[in-house]
């Protein structure tokens, strides 16, 4: 298995490579990208977990958040480069749609996962309540806010504004990722009653865990290539159906989380959801602590459009989401009611996307 796993990452490479020398456009390479695509996010789920097991928690999860989270960035700033004016709302139209997915879908899923094998499940509230704080404060700022400001229109900033929310972004993650690695680590590692499977086998070398992150690094960067390679036939598809543009930025955000949902719903199975947790949160509190500060430089120094306000129906969705998210976290213990409430919240985020 571990020649596949290092197979893997290289052959979607390849696939990618030649998806920028003419192979692009027919049916047929479009589904050949889609399968190397999943397998892709397969080998980075593997290899962040060599990684996660030699670094330790909670770096191994910041890892993965991490390095997906840049490579997002680095596709939304290229989209909005190459898109102009009609790109506007896709940074808040993905961000949106990433905080959504991991609030609703993939903790809900974790949650349905956990409680359906081990009936309960423990994590610690300290870390939880610490990142969904964050989350909530940068999600206002970020998404809220601008739909009430009144220097520029509706969903716009002005450009202090735009500095300010960008500085504010990545302060705040940057204090985040402090209390988590350094000052409270404690509160992000897994209670002691909860089963750690990984602390029973041997650690991986520094050779291997080395040669791990160099394959996760390569098979991000293929899922996200892969993923702007099916934009094309995804946009298409989108226009085909007369669905809303948002659609669009969802469709992106799923593909990008693929590899941190699998190996969030597989930490949750193996009864580590503090793991799950660490993985969900953090992923949520990168995607918006890296990705508007990025996007604000982009529009600031290039003068790329830029809308961030959310419409009335997400906004209501947001603050549903977060005030649920409040509630069936906070006592520290989980089951498969919880999960099945996060699960309806993704399927109304899904549904009224489609037939807002």
């Amino acid at each position: 298995m571990l020649s596949w796993f290092t197979a893997v990452p290289f052959a979607a490479a390849a696939v990618l490579g030649l998806s920028f020398v003419g192979m692009a456009g027919a049916g047929w390479w479009m589904v050949v990208c889609a399968l190397m695509l999943v397998g892709a996010v397969i080998a980075a789920v593997h290899h962040a977990e060599v990684v996660a097991h030699r670094v330790g928690e909670p770096f191994g999860t910041l890892v993965l958040a991490v390095a997906i989270t840049v490579i997002e960035v680095a596709l939304i700033v290229s989209m909005m480069l190459t898109g102009g004016p009609d790109k506007a709302t896709l940074p808040r139209d993905t961000i949106y749609s990433a905080v959504m997915i991991i609030c609703t879908g993939v903790v809900g899923l974790c949650l349905l996962v956990g409680g359906l094998r081990h009936h309960e499940q423990n994590f610690r509230l300290d870390g939880s309540n610490s990142a969904l704080a964050a989350l909530v404060a940068l999600a206002g700022l970020s998404l809220v806010m601008p739909t009430f400001t009144t220097s520029a229109g509706v969903g716009l900033y002005t450009v202090s504004q735009l500095v300010f929310v960008g500085l504010s972004s990545v302060a705040l993650w940057l204090v985040f990722v402090f209390v988590q690695t350094v000052r409270h680590r404690d509160y992000f590692l897994p209670p002691s009653d909860a089963s750690n499977e990984a602390e029973h086998a041997h650690p991986p070398g520094n050779a291997q865990a080395w040669a791990s992150f160099g394959l996760l690094l390569l098979a991000l960067v293929s899922v996200v290539g892969l993923a702007k390679q099916l934009s094309p036939s995804i946009e298409a598809g989108v226009a085909a159906l007369g669905a809303p543009k948002a659609v669009i930025g969802i469709a992106i955000a799923l593909l990008v989380l693929l590899p941190e949902t699998w190996a969030a719903v597989r930490a949750a199975r193996a009864n580590r959801l503090q793991t799950s947790m660490n993985l969900a949160l953090g992923s949520a509190l990168a995607s918006i602590g890296l990705t508007i500060p990025a996007v604000v430089t982009a529009s600031v120094l290039l003068g790329l459009p830029l809308v961030l306000g959310l419409t009335p129906k997400d906004l209501v969705l947001l603050v549903l989401t977060f005030m649920v998210s409040t509630l069936t976290l906070a006592t520290g213990r989980t089951n498969v009611m919880l999960g099945a409430v996060h699960l309806v919240l993704f399927a109304a985020f899904l549904f009224l996307s489609l037939v807002p």
